[in-house]
């Protein structure tokens, strides 16, 4: 009996303890060395050969993933680890970390109970730590830390065991700082979340060289950090590997100190599912009842080229079977489930059955998309998952050869399926395929897989960067007036509030919560008292009051008026790109007495006229979206690193030491961020290493607002001369 089925066999047994299961991710800043920890925990369990883990980079599964050196899509494993005398089943995700692929770090967290936060000790948290770990305490996911790559303090820094202590609490220090902050806000966590030496929640090594040690381990071993430098400084890596194993510190860590599904799911579920508290089917995911109703979450879309569309996810209640028939919120009918497996890296191996609490991959399932509720009773879906960043940057499709159509079509249809952060547009104006995405790599990675996978040949075109719209001051009442001019609409418009435009992206506000915790989450976020009352629409992040008063037929239009104010915010009056962050208040309406006077035809471009007139005289300017830059390079070339900023429209806000580095950090509009890549490692011969974050949007400077406009008008094939009533550039 092969090795793989033997493991198979014996993560199926510990399926049903799920007091001995720990659903785990492993999340980090990009080439902090995530994946080849994971090499290291496949190894221990017995799944590849401990010779070539580090190197095989098991979990990157696909062909470009290899050829880039970094995790593209999220990957999933079952393995097993006796800690304790006891079997554990430990179900991991390794995530991506470069933040154009951030949506699948979001999307795991929400499959797991904790996650293993890895730092690079020479480079510290960086930016992407940060966001990881907003993630994962978003999710009420509980982190531990591993600081990886220590060899490099040794070798290569050469450090003092006192230095290197110093540094490693240090980067200690500075995830408590991070982990604190988002936690305090969070009354859900039984026990303080942050991250300690003495009670085993780092651990230190290097994932390379295959060795790690904590306090536990080193407890047990009886070696110290004088042991490691010794032995490291010799050359005797194999001896330090052999002696205190990477595997073994941290799946012990693992599975002492994360939450089993039995611990998590009674403080996650609340947090993430917004449906009736005291009913049975809470009751069973709550204690993760096997023998309940089925409810299962997707959190990921594959394909698969043999067994079609796979989706991955966790089960929070009752079993997984073959030939169950499950409703997917949003869609009407049911799906009936083909197969049922378990991830082994690249490999599904198919089981009889996936019971609560445990991560399964599930075939059969057309109708779902990542982030879909699966069950066998209908429920109230689990909140939607929320992606911290949207889309910035837009690119044309084209099918070179129009038979291949078509394909491209279902292709790039598959492709929003399968990542939700990428948005799929056709303009049904000049025929183009747009696809926006996270940043240029995002997008450049959906294109080559359409190329090589699809084998369709595609003609891409220039990136276009993503503008908004948005009002700057509070305008009077306007009137929009209907065709027929028998009914008319008095509006205005003022700039909303930051916080209450955050709380609407971070989803804790919208339409679909019931009104009094709306009105509730409005109030907290600074929203007054009366306004909060009359929300009549939420749209991206603009809203709507009804501030009108007993008007006659104004509930049969009301649903005319949102469709009206929908299609005006998402072509604003500049250049026809989405408005954001704006208050639309409905003072006085005037509807004419037959229903066959106030149609579609007639309120629908009353109100769009009124909502871009308010727009202008609330006067109206394009953002542009902006990135957090930093960039890391020898003193040296620190000032060809700053220029590289400023010369792209940008500012440098900072300039510090760390280590034999210095440190730039700016932030510089995505636009000009297009080919930074290969400006800045002619300006600093390659020796800079640099990442971008995205910081949402400001306001476009005025000298440069009217030719930007008709840049965008020209593109989009609008008419050139802009309304007369916009003076204000």
């Amino acid at each position: 009996m092969g090795r793989r089925k033997k493991i198979v066999q014996e993560c199926e047994r510990l399926m049903d303890s799920p007091e001995n299961i720990r659903n785990i991710a492993i999340a980090a800043h990009v080439d902090h060395g995530k994946t080849t920890l994971s090499d290291n925990l496949l190894a221990g369990a017995g799944m590849i050969s401990e010779d070539t883990a580090g190197e095989q980079l098991a979990m990157d599964t696909k062909e470009d993933e290899q050829e880039r050196g970094i995790t593209i899509d999220a990957a999933n494993v079952s393995m097993t680890h006796e800690y304790e005398d006891t079997n554990h089943l430990v179900n991991l995700i390794d995530t991506p970390g470069h933040v154009d692929f951030g949506g699948d770090v979001t999307r795991a967290m929400r499959a797991v109970d904790g996650a293993l936060v890895v730092v690079d000790a020479v480079e510290g948290a960086m930016p992407q730590t940060e966001t990881v770990l907003r993630q994962a305490l978003r999710e009420g996911v509980k982190p531990t830390l591993f600081i990886n790559k220590v060899d490099r303090l040794i070798s290569e820094l050469q450090e003092g065991p006192q230095e290197m202590q110093e540094r490693l609490m240090s980067v200690i220090a500075d995830v408590n700082e991070l982990i604190r902050g988002m936690a305090e806000n969070m009354d859900d966590i039984p026990e303080d979340w942050t991250v300690s030496v003495e009670d085993g929640t780092v651990g230190f090594g290097s994932a390379l060289y295959k060795w790690g040690v904590s306090m536990p381990s080193m407890q047990r071993t009886g070696m110290d950090f004088g042991d490691i430098m010794e032995l490291e400084q010799n050359d005797k890596r194999q001896e330090l590997h052999e002696r205190t194993p990477l595997s073994d510190v941290v799946l012990d860590m693992v599975c002492e100190h994360f939450p089993n599904p039995v611990d998590a799911q009674p403080r996650r579920v609340p947090r993430i599912w917004r449906g009736d508290p005291d009913t049975e089917l809470a009751e069973g995911m709550q204690l993760v009842d096997e023998d309940g109703d089925v409810v299962f979450m997707v959190t990921d879309i594959s394909m698969d080229p043999h067994a079609g569309e796979i989706a991955t996810g966790r089960v929070f209640s009752g079993t997984l079977e073959k030939g169950q028939e499950l409703y997917v919120s949003g869609t009407a009918g049911k799906n009936r489930i083909q197969s049922v497996g378990l991830f082994m890296g690249s490999e599904r191996e198919e089981v009889d059955r996936v019971p609560a609490g445990n991560i399964a991959s599930v075939t059969g399932l057309r109708d779902a998309i990542a982030g879909s509720t699966v069950s066998s009773v209908e429920m109230t879906p689990f909140e939607s998952i929320e992606h911290i960043s949207e889309p910035v940057i837009t690119k044309s499709v084209e099918a070179q050869n129009m038979d291949d159509l078509p394909k491209l079509i279902e292709t790039l249809q598959q492709v929003a399926k399968e990542d939700p952060t990428i948005q799929i547009e056709i303009n049904e104006d000049t025929g183009e395929h747009l696809i926006s995405g996270q940043g240029e790599l995002h997008l450049e990675v959906i294109t080559q897989r359409i190329r090589d996978n699809q084998g369709i040949p595609v003609i891409t075109g220039e990136p276009i960067v993503v503008f908004r719209e948005q009002p700057q001051e509070s305008s009077r009442e306007v009137e929009g007036q209907s065709p027929n001019r028998h009914n008319k609409f008095y509006i205005t418009v003022e700039p909303l509030d930051q916080e209450i435009v955050d709380a609407i992206q971070l989803g804790e506000v919208s339409m679909d919560m019931p009104e009094l915790e709306r009105r509730e989450a409005l109030q907290d976020a600074g929203m007054d008292k009366d306004t909060s009352q009359n929300v009549e629409d939420i749209h991206r992040t603009n809203i709507l009051i009804d501030d009108t008063k007993g008007i006659q037929h104004l509930n049969e239009t009301m649903e005319l008026v949102l469709e009206g104010l929908q299609e005006a915010l998402d072509d604003g009056p500049l250049a026809a790109e989405p408005v954001q962050g704006s208050l639309f208040r409905l003072h006085d309406a005037k509807l004419h007495e037959d229903t066959i006077h106030r149609g579609p035809a007639q309120v629908i471009p009353a109100v769009r006229d009124a909502v871009h007139r308010a727009l202008i005289d609330g006067e109206v300017r394009l953002l542009e979206p902006i990135q957090d830059v930093r960039i890391d390079v020898p003193s040296e070339h620190m000032g060809a690193a700053s220029g590289e900023i400023q010369g792209r429209r940008g500012r440098v806000d900072d300039m510090y030491q760390e280590g034999d580095l210095m440190v730039v950090e700016g932030i510089a509009p995505v636009e000009e961020m297009i080919g930074f890549s290969s400006d800045i490692r002619s300006a600093t011969e390659g020796r800079a290493s640099w990442n971008t974050e995205n910081a949402g949007f400001r306001v476009l400077v005025d000298n440069l607002q009217r030719e930007k406009i008709m840049e965008i008008r020209e593109r989009k094939g609008m008419k050139l001369e802009l309304p007369q009533s916009i003076d204000y550039f």
